[in-house]
Order: C-alpha cells, then sequence, then structure tokens
C-alpha cells in the first residue's frame, strides 16, 4: 500500500458547544449579582440622602438596626423598630419590613408589627394588632394606588383632660387613589374605608345599645397633593388656602337597628374650624336625638324634638313631599331624611337646633 492510500485520520467531535449554556448562566448569574449589590447600594444612598433632607427640615426617621437584603429578586429593608419625631408630634412602631420587587421597582408591599405609639399634642394613643400590610403602586405622575388591610385591631387615645376612648375592630380596609380626570388638575385622592364590628365603648350610653358599628366611607379629598410631611397646623393650613376639601360621597354606619348614613362636603373655615354641611338618612335614631337635645332644652323639650324628628322621618315628611317633590332617595329606601348636619362659626347644627353642650374647636 502507497502512502497515498494510508486511510484519513478520523478526530473526535468537539464538546466545546456543550459548555456554552453553562458559561452564559455563569455570565448572566455575574451580571445579575452585580445589578442587585448596585440597586441595593443606590437603595441604601437614596434612603440616607432621603432621611438627610428630612432631618433638615425638622423630622427625625430612625430606622433600628437597618438591614437590606432580598437576593436575588427583591430588595427588602427591616427595621427592628421605626421612630418618628418633629415638633409637634412623635411616634414609634414596631418591626418594619419593606419589599420591592426589583423588576418592579414602583411597586411596594410592607409589613408592621405593634405595638404603635404616638403623640400629638395632649394627646397620646396606642393601638396594637395581629397583622398590618400596606402597598403602593407608583406611577410616573404620582401612585395608582394604595392601600391598607389591618386585623384585630385594638388601641386607645388619652388625654386633653377627656375621658380614655378605647376602640377595638376585627379587620380594617382603607384605600386610595387618584382621582379619574381630576389628580392632575385638582390633586384630588379617592378614599375608601370600611371598618367591620367596630367597638367604642364611651358611645354605647349616648346611643342606646351596645351592638359593634360597621362603618363605610366613601370620599374624595380636593387638593390632597398639597399635603406633606410637615407639622399639622402648616399642612393643614396650606390645605385650607388652596381650597382644601372632603367630599363625602357616602358615610355609612350601622349599630343594631340605629342606621345612619350621609354625604356632604367640609373644609376649614378662617379661624381653622370645620365648616361645611352634612345630609343625613337614618332608621331608629329619633329617641338619641331626643335624649341628646334634652341635655341642654330640658327633657320635655327634648322628647319634643324627639318627635317632630321623628315625624319628619315619617309622615311629616311624606306630607312636605307631596308639596314639594324631591330627588329619588339614595341608598336604604327603609332610611329616612333627617335636618341635614351644619358645622358653622364653630356650632354644631341640627337643622336649625344647635346641638347642646358642643363646640368645635379649631384644629390647629
Amino acid at each position: 500500500m502507497t502512502s497515498s492510500q494510508a486511510p484519513a485520520v478520523t478526530r473526535a467531535p468537539s464538546r466545546k458547544g456543550l459548555f456554552v449554556p453553562f458559561i452564559l448562566l455563569a455570565t448572566l448569574v455575574v451580571l445579575w449579582s452585580i445589578a442587585w449589590f448596585w440597586v441595593r447600594d443606590r437603595a441604601t444612598r437614596e434612603m440616607d440622602a432621603w432621611i438627610a433632607a428630612e432631618a433638615a427640615a425638622g423630622r427625625s426617621w430612625t430606622c433600628a438596626d437597618r438591614s437590606i437584603s432580598g437576593y436575588p429578586f427583591r430588595i427588602e429593608l427591616r427595621c427592628a423598630s421605626l421612630a418618628f419625631t418633629r415638633a409637634d408630634s412623635r411616634f414609634t412602631l414596631g418591626p418594619v419590613t419593606a419589599v420591592v420587587q426589583v423588576y418592579q421597582p414602583r411597586q411596594g408591599i410592607l409589613e408592621a408589627t405593634g405595638p404603635f405609639h404616638v403623640e400629638q399634642g395632649d394627646l397620646t394613643g396606642d393601638v396594637t394588632w395581629t397583622s398590618l400590610s400596606a402597598s403602593f403602586h407608583g406611577a410616573s405622575e404620582g401612585f395608582v394606588r394604595a392601600s391598607l388591610v389591618v386585623d384585630a385591631l385594638n388601641g386607645t387615645v388619652r388625654g386633653a383632660g377627656q375621658p380614655d376612648i378605647a376602640f377595638e375592630a376585627p379587620h380594617l380596609e382603607a384605600h386610595g387613589r387618584p382621582t379619574p380626570g381630576r389628580f392632575a388638575s385638582d390633586g384630588a385622592i379617592d378614599l375608601s374605608l370600611r371598618v367591620a364590628k367596630a367597638r367604642i365603648p364611651l358611645v354605647d350610653p349616648f346611643v342606646g345599645n351596645t351592638d359593634p358599628t360597621d362603618i363605610d366611607l366613601d370620599a374624595t379629598v380636593n387638593r390632597a397633593t398639597t399635603l406633606r410631611t410637615g407639622t399639622v397646623a402648616r399642612e393643614l393650613e396650606a390645605w385650607r388656602r388652596a381650597g382644601g376639601s372632603l367630599d363625602i360621597a357616602l358615610l355609612s354606619l350601622a349599630k343594631g337597628n340605629r342606621r345612619v348614613q350621609a354625604h356632604g362636603s367640609l373644609a376649614i373655615d378662617s379661624a381653622h374650624r370645620p365648616e361645611g354641611q352634612i345630609d343625613l338618612r337614618a332608621a331608629g335614631v329619633e329617641a338619641v336625638v331626643g335624649q341628646i337635645m334634652g341635655q341642654r332644652l330640658g327633657a320635655e323639650k327634648g322628647a319634643l324634638i324627639g318627635n317632630l324628628v321623628g315625624q319628619f322621618l315619617g309622615g311629616g315628611r311624606r306630607a312636605r313631599a307631596e308639596a314639594e317633590p324631591e330627588a329619588a332617595p339614595r341608598g336604604d329606601p327603609a332610611l329616612k331624611a333627617l335636618p341635614p348636619l351644619r358645622l358653622t362659626e364653630g356650632h354644631l347644627m341640627l337643622g336649625p337646633f344647635p346641638i347642646p353642650n358642643v363646640e368645635i374647636p379649631p384644629l390647629y
């Protein structure tokens, strides 16, 4: 056999291609790790800068034993406790955890453990709960919505020379969102509050039963974007000067056989007192009205006013409707219209009658 007839040498196939996916995966892990630590470092620096800016404005925030973790997909901030102090108030809060997904930086979740202690002027409050969670969905020009959910809420407010006010509620939900079509122009925010089976023992003797209360509120805060984290007096005054108001679309209170629905608008007058008018619909409140009015006018006149309210809720109102038709009732048809509740110049009026022993002090 000649050299030209020698068999060809067969080369083994290359296995380098088998390692390419692993190399790419390792590279991706390294790059992702670098990006995560960069995001964590940026979050730390921005948080430090924000805390410094708040301190320069007279507002001190303290996050005890702060840590940032959550690798590889989350940024998780933990505080062993959170404290806030400014000129007119301070609060402390138990362990707090805030979580943001790296791929959704404008959406965050917060969980907090009680107790919560707050001091505002002569008032102090202490609140506990079994679970508290909040969520925030941000946007380039503000936010999309914010929510708060609390279970087994229990608290007490003390001070100002008044009896302690204890309260509890098995469940509370609060939600906020920009008012469609009005957020950019009016800075308006829609609020929704639901409280199930709340108990406030202090009010039970006035209402005449010890049943729990269900509370539903749908309202709009106009000029809400003017509110910041300054002192209460400064922020409320800025809100008042900007034309701020609270439009109540529906406030519903149900306590046993006592039920009230309300809608109206409230603002702050030049003397810093609440002002406005609330239109009421109610059932089972005639005796309560008579009792409250009797504290000032005497039992006989108070009972008379209670009877007048009863007539307004019943036949008197029907007679008036025949002469002056009104709009279709809102909500439960079993609820009948009451005289409007007016807040004016520091007085609280039920129709033409001032509610006894009630003066509305300035808010600030």
